[in-house]
């Protein structure tokens, strides 16, 4: 049973990561044209690669994107927003199937 709980654990680290991210989206998306706005992004792969592999917490971190400022000091490219928007929806999609399947494994054992 242990091995279900720290499954369910890291997906949901992994879910939350994944709202973080959708905000940091949304945030840089509402801000194209705010004079002097620097986009930001959200990192935890990484984090929660190492957390797997060495043991301990992963944790969510945001960054600037580091892209080339405009002449407002702008640096939102709403064509990298909508490739991230993407690239976090399949990421959402997917983690909700794994914990999908994971609460069916449970069910499973608890009906069996």
């Amino acid at each position: 049973m242990a091995d279900a709980t720290d499954s369910i654990g890291i997906l949901q680290f992994a879910l939350d990561a994944v709202v973080t991210q959708q905000q940091v989206i949304a945030n840089n998306i509402a801000n194209q044209d705010t004079p002097g706005f620097q986009a930001s992004q959200v990192s935890f792969q990484t984090s929660l690669a190492q957390a797997l592999q060495q043991g301990g917490s992963a944790s969510v971190t945001t960054t600037p994107e580091g892209l080339a400022s405009g002449v407002n000091g702008n640096n939102v490219s709403i064509a990298t927003e909508m490739t991230y928007l993407q690239e976090n929806n399949l990421e959402n999609k997917t983690i909700d199937n794994a914990l999908s399947a994971q609460f069916a494994l449970l069910s499973a054992a608890l009906t069996a």
